[in-house]
């Protein structure tokens, strides 16, 4: 298992001041960015069962009163930027209507001796 996940955190929060691993305390300071790693799995090992790259999926939720377009796009630059592929991004429906909620999912391989992520 690689831990990447403090280099996302620290892109999303030179994004937005409001990023968190869990549900977002603060409505009042919007947008709010919610990062989830869904997966964390060896991807390759070597013969005697050393793990030598891992496959990562991250999950970003972002809410906002208005739209979510703007911080989605800034987003994506900052999380590609550490090499993760943007697998999905869609619009996610909200039970109360009153705020926009987007879904990302950003994934990569990551090679355990360095912190290189890419894309087969």
């Amino acid at each position: 298992m690689k831990n990447i996940k403090d280099k996302i955190y620290a892109a999303l929060c030179a994004v937005v001041e409001n990023v968190s691993d869990s549900y977002p305390a603060n409505w009042a300071d919007l947008p709010a960015i919610q990062l989830t790693e869904e997966n964390n799995a060896v991807c390759e090992s070597s013969n005697t069962s050393i793990e030598e790259k891992a496959k990562v999926r991250y999950r970003i939720d972002i809410w906002h009163e208005k739209s979510t377009s703007e911080t989605a796009l800034i987003v994506d630059q900052a999380v590609s930027a550490l090499g993760l592929k943007r697998a999905a991004c869609m619009d996610a429906p909200e039970p109360n209507q009153k705020y926009k909620h987007k879904v990302m999912r950003y994934e990569g391989i990551i090679c355990m001796d360095s912190d290189e992520v890419y894309w087969p």
